[in-house]
């Protein structure tokens, strides 16, 4: 059988035997008839407060959080209706500022900024693009419960009206993206960033997919973002195809909470038991620009790979490794998966970009796992721990040998826009 990966902006094609071979998809969902007409029904009937209009004060200066390049939000189809709805609430242009959420990632070149916003928006307002290492353009919003102190954007801080933008999937620690998560990590202080990414927290048995309440990552990442007090957030589902499915603006934690339960409805499937083999991606572009980001698609693989099992994850790396960032500075230092837990474990450890490593290792430890990307070459895998796989086909024909013809094979074309599960009495599949 034919197989289309999910796989940079084209896709990847792959033959796939037509026996013990069952592809999981998460549940699709057609895109909205009119994205604009429901963004603006989401903006005037929002959950659990008032109406955008209702709240803003034309007065007032505004700060809208928007993801970065790394995520597939559709900022270009969100932003204007949201700008123009401040617009017509009096706000003038001046008095609005967008904030690009980095977290830890590099910024944005103006090219990307125009991919990511549209031309007209680049041109006519005034954009921030957060340094998680720069203090000076960061203030403490509070304490958190840790007893360290919060540290955010300042642009953000001061605004006299704070909105959160983005897009609910499955996160692999902090159980659904979007809502708090625009604030921690995404315009947070790189010490903070550290602390909700620690070896400890993230070793917690809740720190996974699909789980928010009881889950110590997402507990903490939603109590510092509202330290900051944001007024208004408005975060859409998507479909494979990236059209929106779904828009739910309002309250921090009342909005979030029914998008979450949306996407959980569609992203959550169940298998009988676990594969010898699974074949996963990490959602084509722009998720998978990079090895950093891929480990989100193996981490999908690995809740259904039987232990001494193989993952092979299909990734374009468009921006490499990166070559040379703290995640592939710490892969080389480790060079074996137990090597890496070992630093990280050790109580004085603290380094940028562990926490990726460390859930990387983890599922090495119990899964063989291979990298399929064309603009890596098999050297530069092999310095990120991984195997490499020149073909996906012939990777595959090589474990049916080790694992005999019989062997169960399951495919994630759409990787982490997917969460799979072990349910013995699943029907199906």
């Amino acid at each position: 059988m034919e197989v289309v990966l999910s796989y940079g902006k084209t896709g990847l094609p792959v033959e796939l035997p037509d026996d013990n071979v069952i592809v999981v998809r998460p549940m699709f969902v057609p895109g909205l008839d009119d994205e604009r007409g429901a963004i603006t029904e989401a903006l005037e009937h929002p959950i659990g407060c008032p109406s955008l209009k209702d709240m803003v004060r034309p007065s007032g200066t505004v700060a809208v959080v928007f993801c970065d390049a790394t995520r597939p939000v559709p900022n270009r189809r969100i932003l204007p209706v949201l700008l123009g709805e401040l617009g017509s609430a009096g706000v003038r242009r001046d008095r609005i500022a967008l904030i690009n959420a980095l977290g830890t990632h590099r910024p944005s070149p103006p090219e990307e900024l125009v991919e990511l916003l549209g031309e007209d928006l680049v041109r006519k307002y005034r954009i921030i693009q957060h340094d998680c290492n720069d203090r000076g353009t960061m203030a403490p919003a509070g304490r958190l419960s840790t007893g360290q102190e919060f540290w955010v954007n300042q642009d953000y801080l001061s605004a006299d009206f704070k909105i959160l933008t983005g897009f609910i999937e499955p996160h692999f620690f902090a159980g659904f993206s979007g809502g708090g998560k625009l604030v921690f990590p995404g315009i947070a202080s790189l010490e903070n960033i550290k602390e909700a990414h620690g070896y400890g927290i993230l070793s917690h048995a809740k720190s996974t997919w699909g789980i928010t309440h009881g889950n110590p990552v997402w507990e903490l990442l939603t109590e510092g973002a509202q330290l900051t007090a944001p007024d208004f957030v408005v975060n859409v589902t998507l479909n494979s195809e990236k059209a929106i499915t779904s828009v739910f603006a309002g309250e921090l934690r009342a909005a979030h909470a029914r998008g979450a339960e949306h996407a959980k409805r569609t992203a959550m499937r169940a298998v009988r038991e676990p594969f010898d083999v699974v074949i996963t991606t990490n959602s084509g572009y722009p998720l998978d620009r990079n090895v950093y980001q891929t480990v989100k698609g193996i981490s999908a693989a690995a809740s259904i790979v039987r232990d001494g099992g193989a993952i092979i994850a299909a990734a374009e790396c468009m921006d490499g490794i990166p070559a040379g960032s703290h995640f592939h500075k710490l892969l080389q230092r480790a060079g074996t998966p137990e090597r890496a837990l070992e630093l990280i474990a050790a109580p004085d450890f603290s380094m940028q970009d562990q926490w990726q490593v460390q859930l990387q290792a983890e599922i090495q430890m119990r899964a063989d796992v291979y990298l399929y990307s064309h603009r890596l070459s098999q050297d530069e895998i092999r310095t990120t721990m991984l195997k490499p796989c020149e073909r996906i086909e012939d990777t595959l024909a090589n474990l049916l040998q080790r694992y005999g013809p019989d062997a169960k094979i399951c495919v994630l074309p759409e990787g982490p826009q997917t969460i799979p599960y072990v349910d013995m009495q699943a029907v199906g599949e």
